[in-house]
Parts: C-alpha cells; structure tokens; sequence
C-alpha cells in the first residue's frame, strides 16, 4: 500500500472522466473509466462497484483481480450485504472477517483487506464501491478513505443525473421518485410545482411559477398520456382541489418505461409471428410436395424432403419453448447436484445444429473440477450462447467454447470474432426482447429470448453469466457455476 494517495493522478483522470461526460458518454463506460482511474491512485490491487436495486444487487463494473465478479448477483440478505449496508458509509474491513462465502472467494484470489464506501442520494443507498488491497494492514495511506468516500459521492452524482445510470430499470433512485405535483388556477397558471415535478419535466420552481403547464391539462377526473419535446412520456391526471378559488391539482409521472415495454411488445408479437411462420411455411410446403408428388419424386428427393422437415421441427420445437419459458418468466430449475462440466460440454456441443458445430472449437483441461447444478440445462445454455455467436459472426470464423475452473467456481466461455458487443450494452442485453441497436433487428433476425433465458438458467443454480467485448474485437460470454 503507498504511503499517500497519489492525488496528481487521481484529479488528472477524474478531468478525463468529466470529458467523456461533457462529450456525450454515459452509464457503463464512464463508470469503468472512473474506477480504472482510481485504482493505481489509491494503490488498491482492484476495485468493484455494485448497485443496488429493492431486489438485491449486482457487481457492474470491477478492475483488477476483481473483474471476474462482474455480473454477479448479491443477495439482499447475505450477511455481508446487510453488513456494508448499515453502519458509517466508509468502513475498512478485513476480508476473513466478512461472513458468506464471498469473503472467502476475495482471500483465495489474495485480497485480504476492504476499503467500502456506499453511494447514496437522500439516504438512499443506490450502490457500494470496494477498494481491495493484498495487506490486511489496518493502517491506510493518507487521504485513502476520503478518496473513496469521493468517488462513491460522484458516482452517486452520476445515478441522480439518470444517464445510462441505473444498469437495471428497477434501480432504488427510480423506485423512490415520488409523482410530480402541481396545483393550477382558473386561468390555467402554476401556483405549486414540487421537486419531483422539477425532475419529471425539467423545468424548475422557477420557470414553473405563474405560468401555464407545460403539457396539455386533461379534463377534472380523466388521464391523458402526453409525449414530451424531448420524447419522454408521462401519464396526466388532474382533479378539483376542495374550497374557493377554482383551484385544479394535477399529478403526473414518467411511463417512458412503460411505453417502451409496450412497443417491445408489439415487436415482439411481430418478430416471434415471423419466426413461427417462416419453419411452419417451409414444413407444409414440404409435406404438401411429399403428399401430391410422392410418385414422381426420386427416393433421394423424398428423403431430402423429410431431413428439411425434421430440421424445421427441431427449430419451431425450440422456439415454441423458448416462448414459453420467457412467458412463465423461467421455470424452477431442477435440484443442483455436481457433474462433469468437460462430458457435459462434448455432448452439448454434439447436439448442436450441423453449421454451428462445424464452427466450434473445444477446449476442456485435464482434470477440470465438477460444477454444481443442472446437466440437462448446460444444453440449452450452450445452444443459446453459440447461436447467438453464430449470429453475430462471419460463418468462415471459428467459435470457441473454453473451460476452466479454480478455488470456487468452474467456469465455461464462448468467444466469437464477430461484430462485438458495445461496453453499455453489456447489460441491456439480458434484458427480455432486447437487440441491440433498431438495425439489428433487420440485419440479425430473432426475438430477442437467448441471453434472457441464460441468464435464468445460470442463475438458479447460484451462477452468474456476463458478457464483454473481445480483445482484439468479437464477444466474450462467460459463464460461471458453483464448483461441485
């Protein structure tokens, strides 16, 4: 550990940071930016950021020795959650003394001691930044904590802005927003205008006061959804406030969430229409050649025939499930029980489609460690991963399936050198019906089902999945399980 925190560098990067916000940048880049900035200044070995959300929370971003953690889960209720949520906001720790099993993972890999700050906005805690550090010295450089205390205020900063900024739409600063409030005179001017009321339309007290709303007032009683300049949505009601002077109390809220869930819906419904058709067109077009020029067809004909049928089947048997299982928001997965990742991934990979498999090169070591969950879901996963890299690739590329494993955890990657993943949508691409950019919609066809389910899958049985871009372009999709 140094003896002081090199603050030259520390404000040197932090201008560069503030440049990638002033150009335009937001959300995941500039977060790992901000914490590849801090890391060498405090002279931490790594860093990890993770956000909190009423459900729990999740390692977004992470540095150093502890980049392996990015998008795992965190439980609201483990020990040592609850522990670095309640008490000072910047605490040092000792890692052996963390309660679970993560602090027992930081040791294994050399980090011994824990420099945490929470991230909050008005007593709310939207995440946790964690400096960690080979020495279980107590002592800390100067100025350390204080530096962390620093950076956990900016990021903060960065979620109350709203740019990129919760990772998941159910984060705790967007849950905690109250309704935007306004009460209107009989000629239509703003007499009250609240802060929330501020946050939704932008406009603040000032330019609110004593004149007219700035969207339409929806008769006493009724809703109106109005499309703001800037393109966001809210949902209008007004009413008659009680007593003399013809007073009218108007609420309002952002649905620009919910307009989006509407439109990936009607995608939805228009993508997955198109996918069911396109196999259903192809098996009857077949059988109606088989039934009405069975005679006249050579028996290479008709088995060729039959191949195409039973291949389109395959394809609209494993659509049809997909939809079903997104539908019921994933099915309960089967007990967890330790098995051979290696076998399991020869014979994932054997029923593969015939295009794909000629793509994918394997490699398992010797010895691997067993994992812990389902062999029978290790299929699907695989096939979901591989298309997706057999999609966003050139077909003469090869597609690479890695094993490996360590103290804790055993672990399976698919690599491609495809068009790549861009760094803020490292997330967003879990998310139901998501694809990426509107282009890709045309370019890649698909309802937007595969890494949702992985990440389903992965995570009932205690994993975690996580994507990243590929040193010298394509995508990395990693995949870790319990060590069984």
């Amino acid at each position: 550990m140094p003896d002081r925190t090199d603050l030259a560098a520390l404000i040197t990067g932090h201008g560069r940071v503030i440049e990638m916000i002033n150009s335009g940048e937001a959300g995941l880049p500039v977060l790992a930016r901000l914490l590849q900035v801090v890391q060498p200044a405090i002279g931490a070995a790594s860093t990890a950021f993770v956000e909190f959300a009423p459900t729990g929370g999740r390692v977004i971003a992470a540095t150093g020795g502890a980049e392996w953690a990015v998008g795992r889960p965190v439980s609201p209720t483990d020990p040592a959650t609850v522990c670095l949520l309640s008490g000072p906001r910047v605490r040092d720790i000792r890692v052996d003394r963390i309660p679970g099993p993560i602090g027992a993972e930081l040791v294994d890999r050399g980090l011994r001691r824990m420099v945490a700050a929470r991230a909050e906005i008005g007593g709310l805690t939207v995440g946790s930044l964690h400096a960690f550090y080979p020495d279980d010295d107590d002592s800390t450089a100067a100025g350390q904590h204080e530096v962390v205390a620093y950076i956990a205020s900016c990021i903060a900063h960065m979620y109350s802005d709203q740019s990129g900024l919760p990772v998941h739409g159910d984060g705790p600063v967007v849950a905690a927003l109250a309704d935007g409030l306004a009460v209107v005179d009989r000629d239509g001017r703003v007499r009250l205008w609240n802060p929330a009321a501020a946050q939704v339309t932008g406009r603040s007290v000032a330019e609110s006061l004593n004149r007219a709303l700035p969207f339409p007032l929806p008769p006493s009683g009724q809703v109106l959804d109005h499309r703001l300049p800037d393109g966001r949505w809210i949902k209008i009601t007004s009413g008659e406030l009680p007593g003399p002077g013809a007073l009218r109390v108007v609420t309002f809220r952002d649905i620009t969430d919910q307009q989006l869930r509407d439109q990936d819906r009607d995608l939805f419904v228009a993508v997955t229409s198109h996918e069911l058709r396109t196999p259903v067109t192809v098996i009857k077009g077949y059988a109606d050649t088989l039934t009405e020029h069975w005679d006249s067809l050579t028996e290479a004909d008709r088995r060729q025939a039959a191949r195409v049928i039973g291949q389109r089947a395959n394809e609209l048997a494993r659509l049809v499930d997909r939809l079903l299982t997104s539908a019921t928001e994933g099915r309960p997965g089967e007990p967890s029980v330790p098995f051979d990742l290696g076998e399991a991934l020869r014979a994932a990979v054997a029923d593969l489609p015939t295009d794909l498999r000629r793509r994918v090169v394997l490699h398992v070591p010797e010895g691997l460690p067993k994992a812990l969950g389902s062999r029978q879901s290790l299929t699907t996963v695989l096939t979901e991963l591989g298309t997706n890299a057999d999609k966003y690739s050139a077909p003469d590329t090869p597609i690479e399936i890695t094993a490996g494993g360590n103290e804790r955890t055993v672990s399976l990657r698919v690599s491609d050198r495809g068009i790549g993943i861009r760094p803020e949508h490292v997330e967003r691409a879990f998310d139901r019906f998501w694809q990426g950019e509107s282009g890709d919609r045309r370019g890649y066809p698909g309802a937007g089902l595969g890494l949702y389910l992985v990440r389903r899958i992965v995570e009932q049985q205690n994993g975690w999945v996580s994507l990243r871009p590929r040193e010298g372009g394509g995508t990395v999709a990693e995949v870790r399980l319990p060590r069984g």
